[in-house]
């Protein structure tokens, strides 16, 4: 396994940048936001899983998906982001009623702190987050995350731009995914219940291709 090479600075600059991006185009406006996010909900719909589950989103942003969720009757989320922004942008988007039932954390996916605390997760949903990971180090993180926090029987919602996708987003390269990549980074523990490719029109009506994939933990 390589050795995490990387330093307060990068760390530093790659919350900088998705301060940045949020601060200066309204979240209706950004490439990847989804004013209806019908992909994830279906696959959440699919698990079945009880109002009281654990639902971790990881790197959050302001998706629309929270409130979604919470209209579903959905009372146990954990939010996570690098960017304080985002999630300030997210909590004022929510009643405050709803605002008690979501957790927010503020850490990084690929050198974390406060998510190592987290366990027993009962869904991990990730859409357009891990294909900016393009480090081995960074991946191999992820992945190791993922397999520490997710209970046995939970499930894995992981949305990524596929073969045919952009290599850019944001001004930052990305790693294009399909299904077999995603099942090798998070290992035999996982089984592939779901995949499938899918056009999403952004708000400037461009287009961007995903791969959608729904994973159970089975040991």
């Amino acid at each position: 396994m390589n050795q995490n090479p990387k330093n307060e600075l990068s760390a530093y600059n790659f919350e900088e940048h998705w301060n940045k991006a949020y601060q200066k185009t309204p979240t209706t406006s950004l490439g990847w936001y989804e004013e209806n996010p019908t992909p994830s909900l279906e696959l959440i719909e699919a698990c079945n899983l009880p109002n009281d589950a654990v639902i971790f989103n990881a790197g959050a942003g302001s998706t629309s998906l929270i409130n979604r969720l919470l209209e579903k009757g959905y009372n146990n989320i954990i939010v996570n982001d690098i960017s304080e922004t985002a999630l300030e942008i997210l909590k004022n988007d929510l009643t405050i009623d709803k605002a008690s039932n979501v957790q927010f954390i503020i850490d990084d996916l690929t050198n974390s702190t406060a998510l190592l605390k987290l366990k027993n997760i009962d869904l991990w949903h990730d859409r357009a987050v891990l294909h900016f990971f393009t480090e081995n180090y960074q991946q191999e993180a992820y992945f190791k995350l993922i397999n520490k926090v997710i209970k046995l029987n939970g499930y894995i919602i992981l949305a990524q731009f596929n073969l045919k996708g952009a290599v850019k987003c944001c001004g930052l390269d990305i790693r294009n995914y399909n299904e077999e990549m995603l099942q090798k980074g998070l290992g035999e523990n996982f089984k592939l219940l779901k995949s499938f490719d899918y056009t999403y029109t952004q708000p400037s009506e461009n287009t961007r291709e995903y791969v959608y994939t729904l994973f159970k933990r089975i040991h």
